[in-house]
């Protein structure tokens, strides 16, 4: 059983125009995949206001980059009715920035018919996108901070958000590391992460495999190896797969790669989503 857990259609505002919803289910069967499920952007900080005059507010930069109302709502009554008609095609959200606007979240939450919530952060309160910032302009100290309060925010997700699987954990990294060619010392955020991983064990939340890395300079998944193991020797077990694609093309890419590393660590199952629920399935 092949799954990919993590991808985007075109309602998502960074995903390829071509990224057809329909075509989605077709593309994951060429591509020899049992499931797909489709997790478009609902970037809880950029819920878009009632008035277009307060969406012009935002940042230009950040506000035709996330996923709103306006994208999110619409790729969910599209997934559902795609759902309807496809066994082989499940309808979710990634939900971004949980913490930052807990009502939006709350609404996305309840919304009846998701199979996946995926929790992610992809910029800190008050930040922009990991993706915008400048790395080569910080003190190395600045960089490391951020890294500190991503972490410590991620860990306060885990605690109090109900989502189902925890999304490209070190997302960070695929910009410090992949594109700025930052070393760091991981080691200073070891605790961190492993409370985080012990909270997603103790409330029964999976841990999202993300193999876009393989596709990027970064050159492997988000988390890598390191982590996978950590989060296996603490006992984790419930584990996602998803390439995150943005476009057709991606669909399905590294899954293969990213089950041959969970049995190196000793997974021995892929965890899929439906109604909310996890089900195991042997790799």
């Amino acid at each position: 059983m092949l799954f990919d857990s993590h991808t985007h259609s075109s309602f998502s505002p960074d995903a390829d125009r071509a990224a057809d919803m329909e075509k989605m289910p077709l593309t994951a069967r060429e591509y020899g995949l049992d499931y797909i499920t489709v997790t478009d952007h609902c970037d809880c900080n950029y819920w878009l206001p009632e008035s277009e005059k307060d969406y012009k507010e935002y940042p230009k930069e950040d506000s035709i980059m996330f996923g709103c109302r306006d994208y999110a709502l619409p790729s969910i009554k599209k997934a559902l009715a795609l759902k309807a008609g496809c066994d082989n095609f499940l309808c979710g959200i990634e939900l971004g920035q949980p913490l930052q606007n807990k009502q939006a979240a709350e609404q996305i939450l309840s919304t009846e018919g998701l199979d996946l919530v995926i929790g992610s952060l992809h910029m800190n309160a008050g930040k922009a996108d990991f993706y915008y910032l400048q790395y080569n302009k910080m003190d190395i100290s600045e960089i490391y901070t951020l890294l500190d309060d991503y972490f410590s925010e991620l860990l306060e997700m885990c605690k109090t958000v109900p989502f189902d699987s925890l999304g490209h954990l070190t997302y960070p990294l695929r910009y410090i590391v992949g594109e700025y060619g930052i070393t760091l010392d991981m080691s200073r955020f070891d605790n961190k992460i492993r409370d985080i991983f012990c909270t997603l064990i103790r409330s029964g939340k999976a841990l999202e495999i993300n193999t876009s890395g393989y596709r990027q300079k970064y050159g492997r998944p988000f988390p890598d190896a390191q982590y996978l193991k950590l989060y296996r020797s603490l006992g984790g077990e419930l584990i996602t797969i998803g390439s995150d694609a943005h476009k057709l093309s991606d669909i399905g890419a590294g899954i293969k790669d990213g089950c041959e590393l969970l049995r190196e660590f000793g997974f021995e199952y892929v965890t899929l989503f439906k109604d909310r629920k996890p089900q195991n399935y042997k790799l």
